[in-house]
């Protein structure tokens, strides 16, 4: 019966898988031997590695006893930062703060030291149901958690404290040059106590090949502490185009602080739903925004091709670079 099963899931990833490479046009290149980089020479390989491996035993029973409320608001304190660009461009749109939605949430990672959330993800579609996005420079480490729909001082978090079991990035993604164009990560996250999976909880978004470079998107992200003290969820409806001379998009909306790299660009947003189809995560050149003094005005993402579905496809079969593929 247990074999059975496992057949069956497998199965479903096939099909799940097959469906997203129809989306992208790849539905005739099996994507566990798809090519690496688009634009590199014919035949290369990109190694797909994994951020970190936690221990088996951290649960997100675990992750919620040691994210209380308390450690949660010493991790964030709200003295830090002002809150306010430094100068709000008249050309863009800015940021506004709401209540969130279910399927974007915050990571909290543990590195010898608690420390405060610092990156957004977002839940997408996949088999299994567990599985969550962001960008590749993201790196959870050990003991990482995620937190869909974050509510800053709350004693219960709206959707709960999930433990992330395992990472999955190109081991040579980077934050400029060709290697920005891979600066993507998933991450699989375990169950809850009740056995649920986080995407029967929150909702999912659904992972969708960039369509091009002008796209109408809905953004969201949770900025970081030190610059936005309110330590609440922002929204940027705007209109993306080409980041010139690279394979990647931005877009202007005042108010993406460092904290928001790994934000969800939806497209389609429904708002009755809350959810989208991902087309991009702020990630990229400079780890997804220009340096300087107004940083958080410009934010880039990745082009989503056939990479993003090769590494998915290996994150949704729990594969990484040193793992064998199967027959």
């Amino acid at each position: 019966m247990a074999r059975r099963a496992e057949h069956r899931s497998r199965r479903k990833g096939r099909a799940a898988t097959l469906a997203l490479g129809v989306a992208f046009g790849l539905a005739t290149t099996p994507v566990s031997h798809a090519a690496g980089h688009d634009r590199g020479a014919p035949g290369t390989q990109t190694d797909v590695g994994h951020a970190a491996r936690p221990r088996a035993t951290w649960t997100s029973k675990d992750a919620e006893a040691f994210w209380t409320p308390r450690r949660m608001a010493a991790a964030a304190p709200p003295e830090r930062g002002t809150g306010r660009p430094a100068a709000a461009s008249r050309r863009a749109p800015t940021a506004e703060h709401f209540e969130g939605v279910p399927s974007v949430g915050v990571l909290f990672s543990v590195d010898g030291e608690a420390r405060e959330h610092h990156c957004t993800a977002s839940v997408v579609h996949s088999p299994h149901g567990n599985l969550i996005l962001t960008a590749g420079h993201c790196n959870p480490g050990a003991r990482a958690a995620f937190v869909p729909q974050y509510r800053s001082g709350e004693d219960d978090q709206p959707y709960g404290v999930w433990a992330i079991e395992d990472s999955y990035a190109y081991s040579d993604r980077g934050t400029s040059g060709d290697a920005a164009d891979r600066d993507v990560a998933f991450a699989t996250v375990a169950p809850d106590d009740d056995g649920r999976r986080i995407e029967e909880v929150t909702g999912a978004n659904v992972l969708a090949a960039t369509p091009g470079y002008r796209n109408e998107v809905q953004v969201i992200g949770y900025p970081s502490v030190h610059s936005d003290p309110e330590d609440r969820a922002v929204r940027c409806a705007t209109t993306t185009r080409r980041l010139a001379g690279t394979r990647q998009l931005r877009m202007d909306c005042n108010g993406f602080y460092g904290g928001t790299s790994g934000s969800p660009w939806l497209a389609g947003y429904d708002p009755h739903t809350r959810t989208g189809k991902v087309i991009g995560v702020i990630g990229g050149v400079n780890g997804g925004g220009p340096r300087g003094p107004h940083s958080d005005r410009t934010s880039y993402s990745p082009y989503f091709g056939k990479e993003i579905l090769s590494l998915y496809d290996r994150a949704t079969k729990g594969k990484h670079a040193d793992d064998a593929d199967e027959d």
